[in-house]
């Protein structure tokens, strides 16, 4: 069958290939437009394959609401110059709107956007734009009210950090407020009964260690510790922080102030954990124009 120009046009715009991949692979299936897609698909696994031990940290987060349901969920691509492509944000958008409708992140990889999984969405990504990308987690937050906010917003519904709120009450000014408070000062957990069991011992230790550097007797020691866990606490939980919008408050006493309860939230930031490897500049010039 020949291979003419209108069907290498209708295989790229299908496929988002370049013009000779375009070619090969209809040549290589005679023709036919299907096959051809499968065969690109198939060498589009091949170059994702190749990239998936690469480094990703940069990226989106991306969120969605409906009702009283909000998610989060991270999005990683190799440099940030990929979370600025709008197609990379088109998909984060679509993936962001897929995952009010699932659980979790391998529910999630497996859902479909329009007759693809999730996965296979990211994988044909990664064979078109050129950078290792993935789906690394996802939180999912339900309350009688959801507020979400995007700190450093790329894109409508995403950004560098992304918040949700739930809450009870009807000022959704205030809890968007308390959602740019999260994302600015990253609270540990929303109350001392929340935080961590293992991180306070640890903190109460690193404490007494510093205060018995002083030399000052046991018991005045144990007192020194009573008054700085209080103020760690007091640092670390929602509830108890300064409200950034008004320090005279905390933002326990600014949601009752404004009729609200804050029954829940979740903050993803990109990059969180991640290990970046550092390399020099002529490091990656040179590395790059390797290929």
């Amino acid at each position: 069958m020949a291979i003419t120009a209108a069907l290498v046009k209708e295989l790229r715009e299908k496929s988002g290939a370049g013009m000779m991949d375009a070619k090969k692979a209809l040549t290589e299936n005679d023709g036919d437009m299907e096959a051809a897609q499968d065969w690109l698909r198939t060498k589009g696994l091949a170059k994702a394959e190749k990239k998936s031990g690469r480094t990703a940290a940069e990226g989106l987060v991306g969120v969605s609401a409906s009702g009283g349901t909000a998610v989060a969920v991270e999005i990683n691509s190799e440099t940030d110059f990929v979370a600025k492509n709008a197609e990379f944000q088109g998909m984060v958008a679509s993936i962001a709107t897929v995952a009010g409708t699932v659980d979790d992140v391998e529910s999630l990889k497996a859902a479909e956007i329009n007759g693809k999984s999730v996965a296979d969405v990211v994988t044909d990504a990664v064979a078109k734009i050129g950078e290792n990308m993935g789906v690394r987690r996802m939180a999912k937050l339900s309350g009688d009210n959801v507020s979400t906010y995007v700190h450093n917003a790329a894109a409508e519904g995403m950004g560098k950090i992304g918040v949700l709120v739930a809450y009870t009450g009807d000022n959704a000014g205030v809890a968007k407020q308390i959602a740019m408070h999260i994302a600015a000062v990253n609270p540990a957990a929303m109350s001392e009964a929340d935080m961590d069991a293992a991180t306070v011992e640890k903190e109460k230790q690193i404490q007494m260690d510093i205060a018995r550097e002083s030399g000052k007797p046991e018991q005045v020691i144990e007192k020194m510790i009573v008054g700085r866990m209080k103020k760690f606490i007091a640092e670390s939980t929602l509830l108890n922080q300064s409200f950034v919008v008004n320090p005279d408050l905390t933002v326990a006493a600014a949601a009752e102030e404004a009729g609200i309860t804050v029954t829940g939230f979740v903050r993803l930031e990109v990059g969180e954990g991640i290990e970046k490897k550092e390399e020099d500049f002529a490091a990656e010039v040179a590395k790059a124009a390797q290929g």
